[in-house]
């Protein structure tokens, strides 16, 4: 048994100098602990944020309150590794380096997350729930259905123009290139759209190809169009009801998916329309967002024209 103790001295000393070489040296270990609990804290506070509730405290504290706790908690913890830091930083890298090659969260990601988080925190869009089941039947629905060709080359074709006419060249946000698409159609169709009445005391419901000779019409035939537009390159418009008013709506996903549209539409697409205003849009009862797209708004996510809803006409 004597003979093992000149071997365990010897394992112990071997190991210390591993740890002493793998140590960072004042005051650059603070950095690199710092450095890597900002890269670690991001995608981990993106992750969370999907996943739980959010209370919608105001301005944004319940983020801020989670953010801090995430940074603590990480911070601690890389302390504790702190010995063994350039492993861990090494990994990470390595980690980040391949996601970028691959497609996957890289560099990129973690540049474009930062920027969404700070911006929604400062920038908080403007909400209206809708539920869907209390709303009353849609009028003239069938004729409108009808109305909508999206089927119809030329509507097809309409379409595929205006997406390459407006945000054709924008990289980086593949996921919401449909989303992205159907902003330059609404752009297209309200740059042009001139309101012209029914015929009076009658209701004339325009059929997409006929509003696309003149791009005149009324409320529910800029309706028609935008949908059907929409439809045709593989966006979910609806269209909504107010009484005296019809507009469309465009499905752009979840509340985390409204932080990335919110920041492009305000920062990247429609800067100037929307410098200084607000997003706007309503909940459904499944928490999908659905944004204005009505020709009385500048942008996407414009101001309601009227806040009553009394029907609901989606197009999935």
């Amino acid at each position: 048994m004597p003979f093992l103790i000149p071997m365990i001295k010897t394992d112990k000393n071997y190991f210390q100098k591993i740890k002493q070489r793998l140590e960072v040296k004042k005051p650059w270990d603070d950095v690199i602990v710092f450095l890597l609990n900002v890269l670690i804290a991001i995608p981990v506070f993106i992750i969370i944020h999907q996943n739980t509730i959010d209370p919608n405290w105001y301005y944004q504290i319940d983020r801020i309150l989670l953010f801090i706790v995430i940074v603590g908690v990480i911070q601690l913890i890389l302390r504790i590794l702190k010995t063994i830091i350039i492993i861990c930083l090494a990994a990470y890298l390595i980690a980040l380096i391949f996601g970028s090659f691959s497609g996957s969260y890289g560099f990129e990601s973690i540049f474009e997350d930062y920027r969404y988080m700070v911006y929604s925190m400062s920038d908080n869009p403007n909400p209206q729930d809708i539920i869907l089941s209390k709303l009353l039947p849609f009028p003239n629905k069938y004729k409108i259905l009808n109305a909508i060709e999206y089927e119809n080359p030329k509507v097809r074709n309409f379409a595929l123009m205006a997406t390459t006419k407006d945000f054709k060249d924008l990289r980086g946000y593949a996921k919401y290139r449909t989303v992205i698409q159907c902003f330059a159609v609404f752009k297209e169709i309200n740059s042009r759209w001139n309101y012209v009445s029914d015929p009076k005391g009658r209701e004339y419901i325009a059929t997409a190809t006929e509003s696309l000779l003149y791009f005149s019409g009324d409320c529910d035939d800029h309706s028609i169009l935008m949908a059907s537009s929409v439809k045709a390159i593989g966006g979910t418009p609806r269209l909504i009801h107010t009484g005296g008013h019809i507009y469309p709506e465009l499905l752009i996903g979840n509340k985390t998916d409204l932080e990335i549209i919110n920041y492009l539409i305000k920062k990247v697409l429609f800067v100037e329309e929307s410098k200084g205003k607000t997003i706007h849009y309503h909940i459904d009862e499944r928490g999908q967002i659905w944004l204005n797209m009505d020709y009385t708004a500048s942008y996407p996510g414009g101001p309601f024209m009227s806040e009553e809803i009394l029907g609901a006409l989606t197009l999935d």
